[in-house]
């Protein structure tokens, strides 16, 4: 069983439905011959010819239209926006067509679409490359919006992904494509969707995160711990909709929560954790709920990158200031 990164394990993913299911089409900018700016999709226009693995133009709207149209007549597109900050082009087929297609028709169509993408900051990139704008899109109704955060669960989300019969935004955490390798079976074994993981166990404190910031929360969660503080670390990993049983079953029993996104803090996916707490969780806390969160402003140039993103101090920070609320 081989160690492999996170894109490596992307491209498996897509490799293992390409093979098994005549149906799929991965599209988008420069997936065929180059393989991916990030060498997401290396090696299978090669394996799985030109007409399965499709170079398209620059055209983000095109590409989401195209796929609306594949997918009405029984396809299965996987299409690839570049980086996240590239998506609003296609906004229009997102949010207009493609999330309406089921209801639109009654349930006669669906729209088995997936749409990649690399989602944040943390590698130097310039405007419009390091993007987290979840919550924009986890407000329409009708998009599955999904975020993994290790090599393992990119490879078993973006399968139950594709095999979705409705649209899902695959969100991958840009700065840990290649963080961390892990053995992963090709065995197109896929992992529940709308399901949290609890990537840690603790009685103190829950922290609830997604994509890249588990890097920084495991890390956080093992300096509380030496100063024995024992912090519950969940991945949302599904954003849209939101396992909100995990997140109350833990806050039950530690009585403390924490909220850690890159995303800007105004109306992020943070401040819809912390209404669904407040409202069907409420006696169960006993300190207010921090947020940990990016700031309200554009992600800044590589200089100033990891003063916008949460660090590990931050976030020590914030559970010792619930812990010291009562």
């Amino acid at each position: 069983m081989p160690k492999i990164t996170m894109i490596e394990a992307i491209a498996m993913a897509q490799a293992w439905e390409l093979e098994h299911d005549p149906s799929v089409v991965v599209l988008g900018e420069d997936v065929g011959r180059s393989g991916g700016v990030f060498r997401a999709t290396a090696g299978l226009q090669e394996r799985f010819g030109a007409e399965r693995v499709q170079d398209t133009p620059l055209a983000e709207n095109m590409i989401a239209g195209m796929c609306v149209g594949m997918a009405a007549q029984g396809m299965k597109p996987v299409a690839e926006i570049q980086f996240m900050g590239f998506l609003y082009p296609a906004i229009d087929q997102i949010v207009n067509h493609m999330s309406r297609m089921r209801h639109r028709t009654r349930g006669r169509l669906s729209c088995p679409v997936v749409m990649r993408m690399p989602h944040g900051g943390g590698i130097h990139a310039p405007e419009h490359h390091s993007e987290a704008v979840e919550s924009m899109i986890a407000h329409v109704p009708g998009i599955r919006v999904v975020c993994p955060s290790s090599p393992a669960r990119a490879y078993g989300l973006l399968l139950a992904s594709i095999r979705d019969p409705d649209p899902v935004l695959f969100l991958e955490p840009t700065r840990i494509y290649r963080y961390v390798k892990q053995d992963i079976a090709d065995d197109g074994e896929a992992l529940p969707l709308d399901t949290c993981y609890v990537l840690r166990e603790g009685e103190d404190v829950t922290i609830v995160t997604w994509g890249a910031m588990t890097v920084e929360v495991l890390q956080a969660a093992e300096q509380l711990a030496a100063q024995g503080i024992g912090a519950e670390v969940i991945d949302l990993a599904t954003i849209s909709p939101i396992d909100s049983a995990t997140i109350l079953e833990s806050v039950a029993r530690t009585g403390r929560l924490v909220i850690v996104h890159e995303a800007a803090r105004n109306c992020a996916i943070g401040a819809e954790i912390a209404a669904i707490v407040a409202e069907e969780g409420l006696f169960d806390l006993v300190a207010p709920i921090k947020r940990v969160t990016g700031y309200d402003t554009v992600m800044p140039l590589y200089r100033l990158e990891n003063e916008f993103i949460p660090s590990i101090p931050r976030i020590v920070d914030a559970v010792k200031a619930t812990l010291e609320s009562q």
